[in-house]
């Protein structure tokens, strides 16, 4: 399925509105599934703010960020505007440090 317009540039808003954007299922007070949970744990401890974008209450962004991204899953991250990756990506990339200098480089004030 193609990606529209519309869809397409209310990701890209989304994307460029901050920093550090995560689109999941769910909210980050309320998680709807246990890899959007694993990632909100994993932000919560390396950056004081994010955004956070509910798939399951846009049909069209739940499918269209799959297409924007080219990735199939969610949740999927965005620093600095920039895909990161989703659950397994983001956990590997904690686990190792790597998150944590990502987001000293990239939402350091």
């Amino acid at each position: 399925m193609a990606l529209d317009a519309s869809t397409r540039s209310r990701i890209q808003a989304a994307v460029d509105a901050d920093r550090v954007v995560l689109f999941m299922k769910g909210t980050r007070e309320f998680p709807q599934c246990g890899f959007s949970a694993r990632v909100v744990q994993m932000l919560d401890r390396v950056v004081p703010s994010y955004t956070t974008v509910d798939v399951l209450a846009d049909p069209a962004i739940r499918q269209g960020i799959k297409d924007f991204s080219s990735w199939p899953t969610i949740p999927q991250l965005y620093v600095g505007g920039e895909f990161i990756g989703g659950c397994d990506i983001v956990t590997e990339m904690f686990q190792s440090g790597e998150l944590q200098s990502l987001m000293r480089e990239k939402v350091a004030q």
